[in-house]
């Protein structure tokens, strides 16, 4: 129990990952209830584009206080420009299709992007070193680092302008009636393809944020680090409720703590001695969802969108 502490904040941090990237999910689902399977895919290139500024654009000896913002801003842009190339050539044309055929695509391109990455990006085909911030504070019990700190702050101001911006703004509220019925929506005269690309343009910017947290963090991102990641986010935007900003948050917080605890304490229980660990990890976060689907199977927040089948 003395790791208690570190365990939550731990879990914690991984959880705001997991939602930073679950919102991309969840906005694009609640909009024209596509599930974009490729947005793992975006996370990742998210990473290589900010690796290309460090490496390739800024100067030796770049202060991290300067590469920081500069690296968001050149990951995010890369991660915006695949999301809305990927809404308006691979998305668009299948609109009124069956829901397989979009479905289909997006597996597809999930896999297109991995291999242009690992072909065309130099040392793609194994980790790339990641700049890092590695300095530790210790807040009584828990230690956390700079990059945990980036990750938190991040999470929080982008969760905290995606709800003021939905709410406040006019392209905010554009979007909910388009949310709720497209076609009322553009015989109002609201641009229902501005809005779409819009969210596909916040969804991959939150994928970059997330990207850009996860390498400064672990130290190093690799062209298959979005599969697993962007599975894990589906998972807590089911988890929470598709179709919800916030429980597409809150379903990744909840999915982080349990992982993270389940995998720091299920080995301590008689006769469970083999099923902790991280290499369990995955396995728990699953039958979580499992267990949440089976009690409440809109999610923890409910899907707030009707479904137009």
């Amino acid at each position: 129990m003395n790791t208690l502490p570190q365990q939550l904040a731990n879990g914690l941090l991984l959880g705001s990952m997991y939602g930073l990237i679950a919102i991309g999910y969840t906005m694009v689902y609640g909009i024209v209830q596509l599930i974009n399977f490729a947005h793992g895919e975006i996370f990742m290139t998210g990473a290589f584009g900010a690796l290309t500024v460090y490496f390739y654009i800024l100067p030796d000896g770049t202060p991290m206080a300067v590469a920081v913002p500069l690296m968001l801003i050149g990951g995010g842009i890369v991660a915006i420009l695949i999301a809305v190339g990927a809404e308006r050539f691979a998305y668009r044309p299948l609109r009124g299709a069956p829901r397989l055929a979009p479905l289909i695509t997006a597996i597809g391109l999930s896999l297109a992007l991995q291999e242009v990455v690992r072909n065309f990006y130099p040392g793609a085909d194994r980790a790339r070193a990641f700049p890092g911030l590695d300095a530790t504070h210790d807040l009584g019990s828990i230690t956390i680092k700079d990059a945990d700190i980036f990750l938190i702050v991040s999470a929080v101001v982008c969760m905290a302008a995606l709800a003021y911006f939905v709410r406040k703004s006019r392209t905010g509220r554009a979007m909910q009636a388009t949310a709720q019925d497209p076609d009322t929506a553009q015989l109002m005269g609201i641009d229902t393809n501005r809005i779409i690309v819009i969210a596909f343009a916040i969804g991959g910017f939150f994928a970059a944020v997330a990207a850009v947290a996860y390498g400064l963090k672990y130290g190093n991102v690799d062209y298959r680090m979005g599969f697993l990641m962007g599975l894990k986010a589906f998972t807590a935007a089911v988890l929470g409720g598709i179709g919800n900003i916030y429980g597409a948050m809150l379903g990744g917080l909840v999915l982080g703590i349990a992982e993270t605890l389940a995998s720091a304490y299920i080995d301590e229980i008689p006769g469970m001695q083999q099923l902790g660990g991280q290499s369990w990890a995955n396995v728990w976060a699953f039958c979580l969802l499992i267990i949440v689907l089976l009690v409440r199977p809109q999610g923890l927040l409910g899907e707030r969108v009707a479904d137009r089948a």
